[in-house]
């Protein structure tokens, strides 16, 4: 069995305003199962909220996580005024090999009619005990429906690229150089905080099939349990919380996924931990 775990842990808020990375890591320490973590809003450089510093959680996570493999894609990256830099993006932290990282800015068209920033996804080939396995980590638009839909559509654009790579992969030179030939999974796995409800736009757009035979993304919420609405994943403890956070997989893994669930006792974030279990 392999256990993955997506959560936004926004920037390590805590309900005082504050920003504690250990509070990060603990939660995590609660999942001892989990094989991938796909981590959205890690920041450094930014003041937390209570205005007291944001600490660097790609250090901190990475000090505390000793055992995992850690990547990182930092989709802002912008001076301080302190002469430093404040960074957001996305943390994957692994405990299988990791053969391959890759890195993509997701479109960022004009909408000047709302606030809005730089995304990008985070993409791992892994060798797991099921094999080759692509993971990406990825976190859309909030205020713009017109730029998060470009990003679906980068999104969807980079599942036909690497399902094209995986299916003819290409010839190598120099083994021990920058042009070896690396393997691209064709099966994968796509999560994250994609700020859409099911059924959305957005949301039937990724998971639209492709015309060129491209397998298409499912979500694993709706193999697992038919028939049931996805539980929410923000604001589990107001009045009307919702879904924004989502395992999808390709339909290579239909037969593999066993489980998925989302966690309600998690600290800080207000966005939940959503675990899939592919066996």
């Amino acid at each position: 069995m392999i256990e993955l775990i997506t959560w936004n842990v926004q920037s390590a808020r805590t309900a005082a305003g504050s920003a504690d990375w250990q509070q990060v890591a603990a939660a995590l320490g609660r999942f001892p199962d989990a094989a991938i973590l796909c981590l959205q809003e890690v920041s450094s450089g930014f003041p937390a909220r209570d205005g007291s510093s944001g600490g660097d959680g790609f250090a901190a996570l990475a000090t505390a996580l000793p055992a995992w493999h850690a990547a990182t894609a930092i989709a802002l990256d912008v001076a301080g005024p302190d002469g430093g830099r404040r960074r957001l993006g996305c943390m994957t932290f692994s405990r299988f090999p990791v053969v391959q990282v890759l890195r993509h800015s997701l479109p960022w068209p004009l909408d000047a009619a709302v606030p809005s920033m730089p995304r990008s996804v985070l993409e791992l080939t892994l060798d797991t005990p099921l094999g080759p396995l692509r993971v990406l980590n990825a976190h859309l638009e909030y205020f713009s429906e017109a730029q998060r839909l470009a990003q679906v559509d980068g999104l969807r654009r980079l599942q036909q690229e690497a399902c094209a790579h995986a299916g003819a992969p290409r010839p190598g030179l120099d083994a021990g150089g920058p042009f070896a030939a690396i393997s691209r999974a064709r099966d994968a796995v796509l999560a994250g905080d994609f700020n859409m409800l099911p059924g959305s736009r957005s949301w039937q757009r990724l998971l639209a099939p492709f015309a060129d035979g491209t397998p298409a993304w499912l979500d694993a919420w709706q193999l697992a349990r038919p028939g049931q609405a996805h539980a929410p994943t923000v604001g589990i403890g107001s009045a009307d919380p919702f879904t924004f956070d989502y395992a999808f997989v390709g339909a290579g893994l239909v037969p593999r996924v066993r489980s998925v669930r989302v966690d309600d006792a998690a600290v800080g974030s207000d966005h939940q931990p959503l675990l899939l279990t592919l066996g």
